[in-house]
Parts: C-alpha cells; sequence; structure tokens
C-alpha cells in the first residue's frame, strides 16, 4: 500500500486531505495493483469537495422546491406487478452495480392515477457512458441532453442521468465543451448535459406532478414538489418561475395542454397566463420535434379537448400557420371539418380501430390546398389533376417547415386528395378502379367529412351518398347516377380499316 501525496494549503500532512468546512478526511490509499483507478477516485472526491464549496455560484439561492417528501412503500399503491419486466432488469442491474436508481415522472404519476403507463423512465446517477457499458443493447442518443436507450425488442427504457444547475458561461478551462449547458437569445436551452444530484434533477422538471422518484432500493416514492398533493387536487402547476421555464423549453406549453387533458387537471393560472403570449416561440423547435408531439396531441384519444384548448391558448394556429386564415371562425367550414376529423378520431381509438395520422394530415392540409389549386388553374391556366398535384406538394413543404411530415404520411394525403377528383366519376371502368383503389375508404371517409362540413353543397352530399350504395351494390358502377344502362363498351377496331372498292362511275367509265 502507498499513499497518493496531497499537498494541502491549511499544511496538512502529504496523503491526508482537509476539505473547505475544516474537517480532515480519512487517508486516502491506492492499491499499487489497481492500475491506476485509483486516482479516478481522489478527483472524483476532489472535484465534489469543489461543487460543494462553489455551489452558491451555480444554483439560484432560493430552491424552487418544498421540503422533501419520502412516501414508505405501504403508504403507496406502487406496485412492481406495474412496472415493465423491462424497466425492472434496468433498475436492478443499475442498482446492483452501486448506482441509485429510480422510476420517474409520468409513469410514477399515472400509476398513482391508476392509469397503465405507455413507457417507464429510469434516471440514474450513471453517466450515460456508464450506463452503456452496462448494457449491450443500449445506444446513445441526443445532442440537447445525453440519454441512454436500452432496448428490449419494441421496448425502449430511456435512462437519463440526474440534471444540474449551470452558469451561463462556464469556464472553459475546468468544463468540457460538450458538458456545459447553453441558452440561445430566446432563452431555449441549446445544449443541456450538466450533471447533479437528484435534488437538483428534481428542480430541473417542468410540472411538480412529474417530480415524483420511486426507488427501487427501497420502493419509497420521493416526493420533491408536493406532486402527489396536486394530483390529489387536480391542479397542474410549474416548478420554478413559468415564463423562464417555457423559454428554456417551449413544448412544455404544448406538455402543459396534454397534462390538462389526459389526466383531467386545471391548469394553475401561473401555468396559463403566458402561454399566449410566447406561443410564438414554438417556431424556434426543430420540425421533427413538433411531429412527435402532434403525434402525442391527435392520436392519443384526446385530439378533440386539445384542439379546443390549443385554439383556445393560440398554440394550435402556431404549429399550422396556414390555417389561420380558415379557423377564425368557429361555424366556418374548416373549423367545423376538422373538429369532426378529430371527434372521430377519438372515437375510433375508444373502440381500439385503426388510426393513422395521414387521414388527418390530408384534413388538416385540405383547405390550404384548395387554395394553392385555385391560384394555379386561375394564374397558370393549369388543368385540375395538375393543379392539385402541384399544389399538393407546395402545401406539404410549407407546413413541413413548422411540422415535419415524413413520406409516409404525406403521400397516402396526396392520394385521399386525388381520390377526391376521381370519386366525381360514378360509371365506367375508372369508377370501378377507384373502388377497387387502396385508399379509397380513406378517401370515402374524407368525402362524407367535407359534406358534413359543407351541408349546402348538395352536389357533394349526393356523391356521398352514391358512394355509400356503391359499396354494396358494384354494379351501380354501370349504370351511373342516372340509372340508365351503358350497354357494353365498344370494341376497339384492331389494324387498318379496309378501304371499300371505288365504283366503276369513279373510274370514269361508263
Amino acid at each position: 500500500m502507498r499513499y497518493w501525496p496531497l499537498r494541502c494549503k491549511s499544511g496538512a500532512k502529504s496523503g491526508t486531505l482537509r476539505p473547505l468546512d475544516g474537517t480532515i478526511c480519512d487517508q486516502l490509499t491506492i492499491n499499487n495493483n489497481d492500475n491506476g483507478k485509483g486516482e479516478t477516485t481522489i478527483i472524483k472526491r476532489i472535484k465534489e469537495l469543489a461543487k460543494r464549496a462553489f455551489s452558491s455560484k451555480d444554483t439560484p439561492s432560493n430552491s424552487r422546491l418544498p421540503a422533501l417528501k419520502v412516501i414508505p412503500r405501504d403508504k403507496h399503491p406502487v406496485s412492481r406487478n406495474d412496472i415493465s419486466k423491462n424497466a425492472l432488469k434496468v433498475l436492478y442491474r443499475l442498482h446492483n452495480s452501486g448506482f441509485d436508481a429510480y422510476l420517474v415522472g409520468g409513469c410514477v404519476r399515472d400509476i398513482l392515477l391508476g392509469i397503465q403507463p405507455k413507457d417507464f423512465d429510469v434516471t440514474t446517477n450513471a453517466t450515460p457512458e456508464q450506463v452503456k457499458s452496462l448494457f449491450r443493447n443500449c445506444r446513445l442518443i441526443g445532442r440537447r441532453f445525453r440519454l441512454a436507450h436500452v432496448v428490449f425488442g419494441k421496448e425502449i427504457i430511456e435512462v437519463a442521468t440526474f440534471r444540474g444547475h449551470h452558469a451561463d458561461e462556464p469556464d472553459a478551462k475546468t468544463a468540457k465543451k460538450n458538458q456545459h449547458a447553453h441558452s440561445d437569445e430566446h432563452g431555449q436551452l441549446v445544449r443541456d448535459n450538466v450533471y447533479g444530484t437528484i435534488e437538483e434533477d428534481a428542480e430541473r422538471r417542468d410540472f411538480t406532478a412529474n417530480a415524483l422518484y420511486y426507488n427501487i432500493a427501497d420502493f419509497a416514492i420521493y416526493d420533491f414538489a408536493n406532486g402527489v398533493d396536486d394530483i390529489n387536487k387536480g391542479i397542474l402547476r410549474l416548478i420554478g418561475d413559468a415564463e423562464t421555464r417555457y423559454r428554456e423549453d417551449p413544448v412544455r406549453m404544448l406538455r402543459a395542454v396534454r397534462f390538462a387533458t389526459k389526466l383531467n387537471m386545471q391548469m394553475d393560472n401561473a401555468v396559463r397566463e403566458p402561454i399566449n403570449e410566447l406561443a410564438p416561440l414554438l417556431a424556434n423547435i426543430p420540425p421533427a420535434r413538433l411531429f412527435d408531439e402532434f403525434l402525442k396531441m391527435f392520436m392519443s384519444g384526446k385530439a378533440t379537448a386539445n384542439f379546443s384548448l390549443m385554439m383556445e391558448l393560440g398554440l394550435f394556429q402556431q404549429l399550422f400557420p396556414m390555417l389561420k386564415g380558415h379557423l377564425s371562425d368557429a361555424q366556418s367550414p374548416a373549423y367545423q371539418m376538422l373538429l369532426k376529423a378529430f371527434k372521430d378520431t377519438d372515437k375510433r381509438i375508444a373502440e381500439d380501430k385503426r388510426v393513422t395520422p395521414a387521414y388527418l394530415i390530408a384534413v388538416l392540409l385540405w383547405w390550404p390546398l384548395l387554395a394553392r389549386k385555385e391560384q394555379l388553374e386561375n394564374e397558370g391556366g393549369l388543368p385540375p389533376m395538375d393543379a392539385i398535384n402541384i399544389a399538393a406538394a407546395d402545401v406539404v413543404h410549407r407546413q413541413s417547415q413548422r411540422v415535419s411530415i415524413p413520406k409516409r404520411f404525406s403521400l397516402p394525403a396526396r392520394e385521399i386528395w386525388q381520390l377526391q377528383r376521381r370519386l366525381q366519376v360514378t360509371k365506367g371502368g375508372r369508377a370501378m378502379k377507384a373502388l377497387e383503389h387502396k385508399r379509397f375508404r380513406a378517401a370515402y371517409d374524407f368525402m362524407l367529412l367535407r359534406a358534413h362540413a359543407q351541408p349546402e353543397e348538395k352536389k357533394l352530399a349526393e356523391l356521398a351518398q352514391f358512394w355509400t350504395e356503391a359499396q354494396n351494390n358494384p354494379a351501380k358502377l354501370k349504370t351511373g347516377k342516372s340509372g340508365a344502362p351503358t350497354g357494353k363498351p365498344r370494341r376497339r377496331r384492331r389494324g387498318p380499316r379496309k378501304k371499300k372498292p371505288q365504283s366503276n362511275s369513279d373510274n370514269g367509265s361508263a
């Protein structure tokens, strides 16, 4: 055994470390056969001491959190039977490897409310690299904040390291370039790889109901922000100053709406008031991330409630700016069409039927499509079908600048639009091909939606009624709307037409 020599300003002997609080630590020793691992331990201790000594510079003087409440196992309903087996594997492996391991956030909140969680998130004091070393099926993702995804087939367990407080201008000599926070001119965090303690992590959470931690070591719930009380009262509260938290991450405004409708909770006044003013900050969010939020908002069974609340708070117009002029009146055809589409989507999800984002995208962009199509026909003199195709490409491209639309959804939406014109043909082979098209059912539902939103369009209602009957009686397509038999199709003549022999009079003979 040998001592690691350290010199302290206090004059302590070599081999001892005197922390700033004046107490003397135990002697730190290093085994000659430990391959230098002892150096890492000492460096960690030094960093921890320095962090505690200078924490007042990086953390606010007044904590945003009340006193911690620890709810023991016999005082809460969360059971390991409610937790995914794969999440338990991650928790126990981290715990058995000497790390802290907690279930955190929405999964704990949902179990307390009697809702089956859709995913399970884990937080730990292990760094992403340390998590990756424990799991062969792990991949690291994220630039804004580094995360570890442990993959079990279709299920992904997200593991995050405790987040810490940060300074606006980190010391370049002591902070690595990829391990500090950075905010843009709007106050939005664009890099946040700062690790800390569980207390700091709880303070960095957005809502009090999400600052709940289930400890796999003692099966207790650690409530850092009175989240359990707010859940019981049905109140959605933010941790810290609302405007600051929204500026740090504008997506929190969408999350506030989603949690309020999903959990049947009322927004606290501090949560609601800044949203109308700060809603334009959503323009700074990457389109791909907003598409994920779009799916959570409108494909989870609460589309109608989310649409109404988003319209009230000015958030929906930020996601779909091309619809601003069409949704100014709640009685407008566009507004009624969207409202009916969201109600139908919620109903299908409640009945466990299949839904696709492509259909909602077709509905959302229909009115901008019609406006662009009419412009192309009037100014460019294009045929209707060509105008539809060009207009479809234009509106999808423009919308993707705000909310990304993957091709696997934009292409089916374009087929639904194209079929609206093809369904105007009600007899013959073209009508039969339209009936056999793989997108016919979606296009037919879309036509019914149009007829509902525009009751004054009698021809559209008649067309919708015709295709309703044609699905049960395909022979109707042979007679068309009038009921007059069309007869057998005329056979096309093959080869050149034979010339009639000329008469004698044509030859000039008598």
